[in-house]
């Protein structure tokens, strides 16, 4: 069966990215498809320092998130837009994942071979376009597959209604396509 993660790159109260993210896992669930749901809060990792990592070693969380990326063949992503980029957060957790690799282990084990697809909130007109264009750029350097179809919702303190769900059907219908368009690929690529 498929795995599909799913996670936000806000670990906020009240997050509009964390309410598309569970909406989007909630979509994939209806398609039958093994979902898993992962908050970012429950593994926290220090700032990444090359210094830190000689002295101290990988963080626990980081080799258990890099087991659970790996596990999964594909990732649903809700990035918050930070100054035109993804948050700190986000990056930082792809930034420690990307060090770990197991003896024999090709580099970027955590991310070879998988399939992401992108979606983001935001207050603003754009919907946090700006910030998937940096972290697309990203993901397709560190060997990942990213679905050209990705869902962008503005106005996003108003996008959603009291139990986290888009209100708009044309937000629906695109957040519906993304995450279709995740599954079938991870699925041809499985």
């Amino acid at each position: 069966m498929t795995k599909i993660l799913f996670f936000s790159g806000s670990t906020r109260k009240g997050s509009v990215n964390v309410m598309l993210a569970k909406q989007a896992e909630a979509i994939a669930k209806e398609m039958g498809v093994q979902t898993t749901y992962l908050d970012l809060k429950d593994y926290p990792l220090p700032l990444y320092d090359g210094d830190l990592e000689a002295e101290e070693g990988v963080p626990e969380n980081a080799k258990k998130l890099k087991a659970i990326f790996q596990s999964h063949d594909g990732v649903f992503i809700a990035s918050p837009e930070y100054n035109s980029g993804m948050s700190p957060l986000l990056k930082n957790t792809i930034d420690w994942i990307s060090r770990l690799k197991d003896d024999g282990e090709a580099p970027l084990a955590a991310f070879n071979g998988k399939v992401y697809g992108l979606g983001a909130a935001s207050p603003s007109w754009r919907g946090g376009l700006r910030g998937l264009v940096d972290l697309r750029m990203l993901l397709g350097n560190i060997n990942i597959t990213v679905t050209p179809t990705e869902t962008t919702v503005s106005d996003a303190y108003n996008a959603f209604d009291e139990s986290g769900r888009l209100k708009s059907d044309i937000n629906t219908k695109m957040l519906k396509d993304t995450v279709k368009q995740l599954v079938d690929t991870a699925k041809a690529l499985k």
